[in-house]
């Protein structure tokens, strides 16, 4: 069976996630600042309940969590712990229903951290940084039973073999067992292709997420049959593989393919995941969101009338 994924926001529905910024908050006093920032986790937790009981009912089985639901959580000024918060105890226990509610109905859900999330970097700032935003993503993974947390290795420094073994290094020194379970590593589209994202994950033992759009931007002669195999070889054992999708905004000729489309085209979709015959989870990764999901399962169905599950 394919589950596809819904990432983090919604084009028609009515369901909006709040956010803060350090600007927002820096004139208030610091119980004002944490009253605001209650009612805005508040309201975003009763929204991720909403997301799942209509993405439910519409037979979409995953969802990929903002980053951002707990607005500002590790900034280092304005911070906080969910026990500070006036509605601690509604948040917690509104954590639950969504961890029992996916439970219940089978919806997987994923967490993908910023891009500011650098394993890679040598400078003990931006490292540190990345670590309490592992933590505290994992933290909340936790809280409502997602299994996974998805990254890209950063930048190259100009020395690709010398950042992977920064990385290497920090994963093991680092990182909490928890965020090593939970951790999963993206193939990007500039610098580091499947090949090289499948080199480290069998390193560390981490599992491998697919981007065929990004292996489309950024080649390495290896076909996409082949990287489904390797990626799917990393899941042993350990949850359904993970992929995602999207297609280029402009078409493939233009100068930046890496830009998302408003939806899937259906050219861009592998053949070769609708012959698995495994179950696989598939974020789409378009600017039209739900609708974006829709058209991709009319499209399949249309193209291969027999069913594609």
């Amino acid at each position: 069976m394919i589950r596809f994924g819904l990432c983090c926001l919604f084009k028609e529905e009515n369901i909006k996630f709040k956010i803060a910024t350090a600007k927002s908050l820096l004139y208030l006093e610091k119980p004002i600042q944490l009253n605001k920032i209650s009612e805005l986790c508040l309201s975003n937790v009763k929204n991720i309940l909403k997301a799942l009981e209509f993405l439910n009912g519409k037979g979409i089985k995953a969802f990929r969590i903002s980053s951002r639901i707990f607005p500002l959580y590790t900034h280092p000024k304005f911070g906080y712990t969910i026990k500070q918060l006036k509605d601690n105890k509604e948040i917690f226990n509104t954590l639950d229903l969504i961890k029992n509610y996916a439970k219940t109905n089978d919806i997987r859900l994923s967490f993908h951290p910023d891009q500011f999330v650098l394993l890679s970097s040598s400078n003990p700032e931006i490292l540190e940084r990345s670590i309490n935003e592992l933590d505290y993503q994992a933290k909340v993974a936790d809280f409502v039973g997602a299994d996974v947390m998805n990254i890209h290795l950063g930048g190259s420094y100009g020395n690709k073999a010398e950042a992977l073994k920064i990385v290497e290094k920090n994963f093991n020194s680092q990182l909490s067992e928890n965020v090593r379970n939970l951790l999963t590593i993206e193939n990007d589209d500039r610098i580091y292709a499947p090949k090289d994202v499948y080199e480290i994950c069998k390193k560390l033992g981490v599992r491998m997420v697919y981007d065929v759009h990004h292996h489309r931007c950024n080649p390495d002669g290896l076909s996409v049959e082949k990287v489904t195999e390797l990626c799917i070889s990393t899941w042993e054992q350990r949850g359904d593989p993970y992929f995602h999708i999207s297609s280029p905004r402009d078409g493939w000729c233009s100068k930046r393919p890496q830009s998302h489309s408003d939806y899937i085209d259906i050219a861009d979709f592998p053949l070769d995941w609708l012959n698995l015959n495994l179950n696989v989870t598939i974020d789409v990764e378009a600017k039209n969101k739900e609708l974006a999901i829709f058209k991709l399962i009319k499209d399949l169905n249309t193209k291969f009338p027999s069913g594609f599950h």
